[in-house]
């Protein structure tokens, strides 16, 4: 009868134990898991910053580097535990349906669109995107989409819509692929294209492509830290989370930010106010 009863004991104390594990996984795991943009990625700021903060705090980031739509996928899924974008009205709709808690700017660069040396559509007298983008298809000429709903593909959709043009124009080619991948296909067909400015830094040896079109409050492209409702997500390394948001914010990482320059340009400008 004891051993039968010291069996069962032990089973309820193990099946006790498995029913509290996410939680206190949560508490003591020292990975976090950040969801973000190509763009951070392939310009080598978080390679550069990111040691720095796990030497800090003892976190190790996973970095998972995808379109900002996948991220913030992913991130309504309870797949990571903190979310890093650029594409404001996707943001705020994350945050509005629930999934996202304290939206932070962390910092900011621009979209510029990139074509031949030869400019055969004439960007860059464009007196706006919308009018360069209309260049482009009136042409027409190649211009090759990400196609990944991203938050880079966001905005040229975005534009084209706001130029009222329609992407079934002969040169329109859409690829489903990351900003570097996007780069090297456009500078292959020698076609135009939209990036971020630190993507397009960080490859420009690689290119053959010049920004023939740039400026204005319309191709500004601003990077936004967020957590992931810990409600919904009980389970997710929320404290993980948190330290990197607020190191991310910290004087002294926005001011590492304003200083990662790759051939002696700087790629982002820190954003984040108190």
């Amino acid at each position: 009868m004891f051993t039968k009863l010291a069996s069962i004991g032990v089973s309820l104390s193990l099946i006790a134990g498995l029913a509290i594990s996410p939680q206190v996984h949560a508490q003591n795991n020292k990975v976090v898991k950040l969801a973000t943009t190509t763009s951070t990625e392939n310009s080598g700021l978080l390679r550069a910053i990111l040691p720095a903060f796990e030497q800090q705090s003892g976190y190790t980031v996973q970095v998972i580097a995808t379109g900002t739509g996948k991220a913030l996928r992913l991130a309504s899924q309870g797949d990571v535990d903190v979310v890093m974008t650029h594409a404001p009205a996707a943001e705020a709709k994350f945050v509005a349906d629930g999934f996202g808690t304290q939206p932070r700017g962390v910092m900011e660069n621009d979209f510029v669109v990139l074509g031949p040396k030869s400019d055969p559509a004439g960007l860059q007298d464009a007196k706006s995107v919308q009018d360069a983008f209309n260049r482009i298809a009136s042409k027409p000429s190649t211009f090759i989409s990400r196609g990944d709903n991203s938050g880079t593909n966001m905005k040229e959709l975005a534009i084209w819509k706001q130029a009222e043009i329609k992407t079934d124009f002969a040169g329109y080619t859409s690829v489903g692929q990351g900003m570097g991948k996007t780069l090297l296909m456009a500078n292959e067909l020698e076609a135009y294209t939209l990036t971020d400015r630190g993507t397009f830094v960080a490859y420009k040896t690689k290119l053959d492509l010049d920004i023939v079109f740039e400026g204005g409050k319309e191709l500004a492209n601003p990077y936004q830290i967020i957590l992931i409702n810990a409600e919904k997500y009980p389970e997710l390394n929320h404290k993980g989370a948190q330290a990197l948001s607020d190191w991310l914010t910290t004087p002294q990482t926005q001011a590492m930010i304003n200083r990662y320059t790759v051939q002696g340009e700087q790629l982002f400008k820190a954003t984040y106010q108190q």
